[in-house]
C-alpha cells in the first residue's frame, strides 16, 4: 500500500478522472460518492445561498463521454463493455461510459481493507450495480442501503418516492465497525416483561428499556434537509451530515483517508473530520473548495487550514518504470498488436512504429505498459497529445 500523495484536508477543483489517475494506488479507505444520478435534470442553487452559483447538469449525450473510453473497455474490460452494451439509450451508455472509467480508477485507489459507498436513487441504481459488480466482484457487495426521508409533495399516479439507495462494497480485508439502533418503542424485545392484573385478567407489559439495542438495519430513517435547517447550504442534492456519518462511522477508523470524488458541498469531508478522520475531496466546480472553508468554520469552529488545488497530481509510487519509448516496450508492445498500428490497423515492422500514450500525461496517463501503444509515424503525428478519438475521426475522414 501506498502512501497519499497529497496532504489531508485537500480540496481539488477539475475534473475527477485525470485527478484520480494522478493519485498514488492503494492509498484510500474510504470512498464515498453522490454522483449525478442521469435525471435529466439540471441543477442550481438558489441566489443568496451559501452555496450560490453552484450549478451542474445531469443531462448526458455521446459527445460528454471520450469515445475512448468505450473502446478501452471493449478491449480490457469486457464485463464493463457487457453493461454498456444493455444500456437502454444512448443517454444512459454515456452516462456508463462516463461513471465506469471513474470507479476503475477508485477501486485502483482503495487499499485492500477499503470500503466504497456510492450513493443513487432509482434512475440508474440498477445498472450502477452492474458496474460495480463488474469492477468489484459481485463478492465484495456487503448491502443495498436504503435511505428512507419524508418531504412534501404533489398528487402522482405512483407511490411517492421517499428514499434513496447506497450500494456498499467492501474489499476482501475491509474491517467494519458494527452499530447499533434502539428496539423499536412497540417491540416486545425491548426491554424486561412485568405481569399486571387488568379487570381480573393477567395481562404483560414491558418496562421499556432504553439501554438494550440491535445491529443496525439497511433501512436508514434519516430526515431529508428541509429549506430551515441549520446545516443547509443551498447546495443542489445536498446530503444530511447524519447519514454521511453514520457511513464514516461503519467503514472507517480514527486516522483513515476519506475520498469524495463528487464533493459538492463537502458534507463527506465535514463529516470525516468531525470523527477525527483525514480526507480529500473533488468537485467541478469551485464553490465546493469555498464551502468547505465556510463550513469547517461554522460547523466546526475549526481555522481551516486546507489546500485547494486545481492540478495534476504527480503519482510516487510507481517505481522505477523503464521509459515509455525503450526497446523493450516497444518489443511488447509489437508482441500485443502483431505488428499493426493501434491507428490505422496496418502492418509494419517494428522500426516503422513509435511507442505512444493511449492518456495522455496531461490527463493523468503514466508511463505503465497497460497506457502504451504502438501507432506508425502518420498516425503518431495526427494524433499528437489529443484522445484517440480524435486519431479516429481523422482516419475516416481518409478512408481509413
Amino acid at each position: 500500500m501506498a502512501e497519499p500523495n497529497w496532504k489531508n484536508q485537500t480540496m481539488w477543483t477539475g475534473d475527477n478522472l485525470p485527478i484520480m489517475r494522478g493519485m498514488n494506488s492503494e492509498s484510500v479507505d474510504l470512498i464515498y460518492l453522490d454522483p449525478p444520478f442521469n435525471s435529466k435534470a439540471n441543477y442550481a442553487a438558489p441566489i443568496g445561498s451559501k452555496a450560490a452559483g453552484a450549478a451542474f447538469k445531469d443531462t448526458w449525450t455521446l459527445s460528454d463521454v471520450d469515445a475512448e473510453w468505450v473502446n478501452l473497455m471493449e478491449a480490457k474490460h469486457p464485463a464493463l463493455h457487457r453493461v454498456l452494451l444493455a444500456a437502454m439509450t444512448p443517454s444512459d451508455k454515456s452516462y456508463l461510459a462516463y461513471m465506469a472509467v471513474r470507479l476503475l480508477e477508485m477501486r485502483r485507489l482503495l487499499k485492500p481493507t477499503g470500503s466504497i459507498y456510492l450513493h443513487c436513487d432509482p434512475t440508474m441504481g440498477a445498472y450502477l450495480k452492474l458496474l460495480l459488480d463488474s469492477v468489484f466482484g459481485r463478492k465484495a457487495f456487503r448491502n443495498e442501503i436504503v435511505w428512507s426521508y419524508q418531504r412534501w409533495t404533489g398528487a402522482t399516479r405512483h407511490f411517492q418516492r421517499m428514499h434513496d439507495t447506497v450500494w456498499f462494497y467492501a474489499m476482501e480485508r475491509a474491517g467494519f465497525n458494527m452499530l447499533k439502533e434502539a428496539y423499536s418503542a412497540k417491540s416486545k424485545h425491548k426491554g424486561a416483561r412485568r405481569t399486571v392484573f387488568v379487570g381480573g385478567q393477567i395481562e404483560q407489559s414491558y418496562t421499556g428499556d432504553t439501554s438494550r439495542q440491535k445491529a443496525m438495519r439497511d433501512v436508514w430513517e434519516i430526515s431529508y434537509l428541509n429549506s430551515q435547517a441549520k446545516e443547509r447550504t443551498g447546495y443542489p442534492t445536498q446530503k444530511p451530515l447524519a447519514l454521511l456519518r453514520r457511513i464514516v462511522e461503519a467503514s472507517s477508523n480514527p486516522g483513515d483517508m476519506l475520498l469524495d470524488p463528487f464533493a459538492g458541498c463537502a458534507t463527506a469531508c465535514i463529516a470525516a473530520e468531525q470523527l477525527d478522520r483525514q480526507w480529500v475531496g473533488i468537485d467541478i466546480s469551485e464553490k465546493a473548495a469555498e464551502l468547505v472553508k465556510r463550513r469547517m468554520d461554522a460547523e466546526l469552529g475549526l481555522f481551516y487550514k486546507g489546500a485547494h488545488r486545481t492540478d495534476i497530481p504527480k503519482r510516487t509510487d510507481l517505481g522505477k518504470l523503464a521509459p515509455y519509448n525503450s526497446a523493450s516496450n516497444k518489443r511488447n508492445l509489437y508482441g500485443q498488436q502483431e505488428g499493426q498500428c493501434a491507428g490505422c490497423d496496418t502492418h509494419f515492422e517494428a522500426r516503422n512504429l513509435e511507442v505512444d500514450h493511449i492518456i495522455a500525461r496531461v490527463k493523468g496517463g503514466t508511463d505503465h505498459l497497460e497506457n502504451l501503444q504502438l501507432l506508425c509515424g502518420s498516425c503518431n503525428r495526427i494524433k499528437g497529445d489529443r484522445g484517440m478519438e480524435y486519431l479516429q475521426v481523422k482516419l475516416q475522414l481518409k478512408g481509413f
